[in-house]
């Protein structure tokens, strides 16, 4: 069970553990979860992103030229090329991290050359990966006062999880923003929302909590709530104790977790896009618009029915789940949603019920995991590659809505 529960925590680049990774496997053991976070988190990133290339492809060629005119940053001529430029994306960033760490761990901390350099390419993967895995029995709460550490993670964890896609189109199109698809639009709008909105709840509610943030200085505090902020958008990681966080602070970490990161990318979650084009759409029949629009775009209806189903899935799979918990185990509510979530969302945050849970209840959290973290990507596909036109349409009718 250990075994399995590890695996598939590090293969769907979670972070949930039920044993202490720096203490109970060998180094070999070590090597085989950094192996197995790596190529879940390349895996993820190519699949997604080719998997976006095949529905483009699927699409009607009028349809396509408007795509390709309106994205230019992948197209079905670019599938060659993706894997290419996705590992040097991948390697470039983790090598820089991976140095930034190794020296710090040399020289302030006294690490041996070997030990600095293997714990600094293991956490450098693992925030890139958003897997969440650290080979420090408290994950980075020993680093709560050290910037030069937790910065380069958080970097690493956004890059991640904003998504191959929009990395490559901000590659080509850094200087004219106004030339940016509105997928990169709306996943960059959504993380500038949402990261100084979890920043604020966090430092807020934790202030004055001597459990988490109260005995730090000013500026350390603030430090740890960004990074808790960061890190419920699938890091994983943690600068202190998750599980003395104040109920309030649990409800909006798990708001944050359950929307996640950016489509393509190694975040969890329904993914920014998914929250925001809902929103959009909100927003549009608030106003009286007959069409959803964002970005001076109109969003596709088919886009808005997918957003939808993903969402309502995702929210009828955790609910399942938290009802499921609940009846195998004693934990109270806030504890059991919150360990869905990170499952669900593949975050890997714990407030310390995991290897608490019975057999059952571990084997829930598999699933979970395995299911969040290839079910948006799929499901997303999968409703795509499906839409069909239909020769012939039923008579209209409004039902009374609310």
């Amino acid at each position: 069970m250990t075994a399995l529960f590890t695996a598939t925590s590090a293969v769907c680049i979670t972070g949930l553990i039920v044993v202490d990774t720096a203490t109970y496997w060998s180094p070999f053991g070590q090597v085989v979860i950094f192996g197995l976070f790596q190529i879940g988190g390349f895996g993820i990133m190519t699949g997604a992103t080719l998997l976006g290339l095949l529905v483009s492809r699927r699409l009607r060629l009028s349809q396509r030229r408007i795509v390709q005119a309106e994205t230019r940053s992948l197209t079905p001529a670019d599938v060659r090329g993706v894997m290419g430029v996705l590992l040097l994306v991948t390697l470039s960033v983790e090598l820089v991290v991976m140095g930034v760490l190794a020296l710090r761990f040399r020289f302030s901390y006294g690490e041996p050359w070997g030990i600095a350099l293997w714990h600094g390419l293991f956490h450098a993967a693992s925030a890139f990966n958003n897997a969440g895995f650290s080979l420090y029995p408290d994950s980075l709460m020993r680093f709560a006062l050290d910037p030069v550490v937790l910065v380069p993670v958080m970097l690493a964890v956004i890059l991640g999880g904003i998504g191959f896609p929009v990395i490559h189109e901000l590659r080509q199109e850094w200087r004219t923003p106004g030339l940016w698809s509105i997928h990169a639009k709306i996943t960059l709008f959504g993380t500038a929302i949402l990261l100084p909105l979890g920043f604020a709840g966090i430092a807020i509610l934790e202030w004055n909590n001597g459990r988490t943030l109260g005995d730090l200085p000013a500026w350390g505090r603030a430090l740890g709530a960004l990074f808790h902020s960061v890190m419920t958008r699938s890091g994983g990681f943690n600068s202190f104790d998750t599980g003395a966080l104040r109920a309030e602070s649990l409800l909006l970490s798990d708001m944050l977790m359950f929307v996640g990161g950016g489509s393509a990318g190694t975040a969890g979650g329904i993914k920014i896009t998914t929250v925001f084009l809902l929103g959009f759409v909100v927003w549009s029949e608030i106003r009286g618009h007959s069409e959803a629009s964002a970005f001076n775009r109109s969003i596709s209806p088919e886009v808005q029915r997918q957003a939808l189903t993903i969402a309502l899935l995702a929210a009828m799979l955790v609910s399942l789940s938290t009802l499921a918990l609940l009846s195998l185990t004693p934990f109270p509510l806030d504890r059991v949603l919150f360990e869905v979530l990170s499952a669900a969302a593949t975050v890997g945050l714990s407030t310390g019920i995991t290897d608490d849970l019975p057999p059952s209840g571990q084997l829930i959290l598999i699933g979970l995991m395995f299911v969040g973290r290839v079910s948006t990507i799929t499901l997303a596909a999968g409703l795509a590659l499906r839409t069909r036109k239909r020769l012939y349409r039923f008579p209209e009718e409004r039902p009374i809505v609310g």
